[in-house]
């Protein structure tokens, strides 16, 4: 027998303001074991013991190499994440909804400082790991300092690149899944083509795109809009298909029109749907950017990643390695509070 985790919305509302806005996922966590006020306590803390170490590792735990010249842009980063982080925690003291969310990812906050004092030890302190291929976390801070105004210019050409093709895609997937959803003439047409073009990654078309295209720009925007269009439309195709037929007899037997059908039933219906392709799109065109951008287009991070390993300039591809990596977590976050904002009155928004 399935198991139904939601909570009705009034019970939701019930619940005090600290927690109402928090996701399902963590109210469970929150909810599932009674507090132990000390423990709690102790995982709000554990973050910044976890960045004080880090910072005390790398000024005095002694280099392997005591020629190494040494900056402060390292622990000035450290010193940055511990203060957002103790900040935070002082707010927290006073919003109670600020300290749960806290609590909730104290160890994944943990996990960060440890992975920097694990990876700093590994190379600057040890050598266990070898220039030139594993830069100390200094060292690529400052690489990435030397090329800022490059580095920017490729974030720039990048997030370009991705919207270009994402929202391209996006709006012909939309269109394309409504009237394929919901006219089945449509629907004989277009079918046969999502089965063809399912199994294969659309990167592979990317060689035949790239010797077609007009210019390398235009190839990569093609096989991105490709891979958002793909799952835009299949998620679109199955919410509209999975509306409650009694929906569309209530409104007809109202008088509604076929386009308000389609308006009002079939595209409100599935909205949830719709946001799950979007999201699931972008992450396509995000493998589609990188793979675009290493091949064929001469800029963004995936070209200057290529471009710094060709010279063996590993510190600055890691450090485009890291900015690539934030800058596409941060796109992710910003798709999924879009959905869940349109989304309110579903309880629990889209995961």
């Amino acid at each position: 027998m399935a198991i139904n985790n939601e909570k009705p919305t009034a019970e939701i509302n019930k619940r005090p303001n600290s927690t109402r806005n928090l996701t399902r996922d963590e109210l469970i966590k929150l909810e599932s074991k009674p507090r132990n006020k000390n423990k709690e306590r102790f995982k709000l803390i554990l973050p910044i013991i976890a960045g004080i170490l880090a910072i005390l590792e790398y000024f005095f735990m002694p280099d392997y190499d005591p020629s190494v010249v040494k900056t402060n842009l390292y622990p000035g980063f450290l010193a940055i994440l511990l203060a957002v982080y103790i900040i935070a925690l002082l707010i927290g003291l006073k919003n109670e909804k600020v300290r749960d969310r806290l609590l909730y990812k104290s160890n994944f906050y943990t996990f960060v400082f440890v992975v920097l004092i694990l990876y700093d030890i590994a190379t600057l302190k040890t050598g266990k790991l070898d220039l030139p291929y594993f830069p100390w976390l200094d060292m690529i801070f400052n690489s990435m300092k030397e090329d800022t105004s490059f580095l920017a210019d490729s974030v720039f050409s990048s997030l370009k690149l991705l919207f270009t093709g994402y929202i391209i895609g996006a709006i012909l997937g939309i269109i394309t899944g409504i009237l394929a959803g919901y006219f089945e003439k449509v629907n004989y047409w277009v079918d046969p083509f999502l089965k063809l073009l399912g199994p294969i990654p659309t990167t592979t078309w990317l060689p035949v795109v790239m010797v077609l295209a007009i210019n390398l720009f235009q190839g990569a925007v093609f096989i991105i809009a490709l891979g958002v269009w793909f799952s835009t439309t299949l998620a679109t195709i199955t919410g509209i298909r999975n509306v409650e037929p009694s929906y569309y007899e209530a409104a007809q037997t109202l008088g509604a029109t076929n386009s308000e059908l389609v308006r009002k039933i079939a595209i409100k219906s599935a909205t949830p749907n719709i946001f799950q392709g979007l999201i699931a799109g972008m992450s396509a065109a995000c493998n589609a950017l990188i793979v675009a951008e290493m091949l064929g287009v001469e800029s963004g991070l995936g070209w200057y990643i290529t471009w710094k390993s060709s010279w063996a300039d590993y510190s600055a591809m890691y450090g485009a390695i890291i900015l690539l990596a934030l800058t596409f977590i941060l796109v992710n976050i910003i798709i999924k509070k879009i959905s869940n904002r349109a989304l309110k009155w579903k309880v629990g928004g889209v995961r």
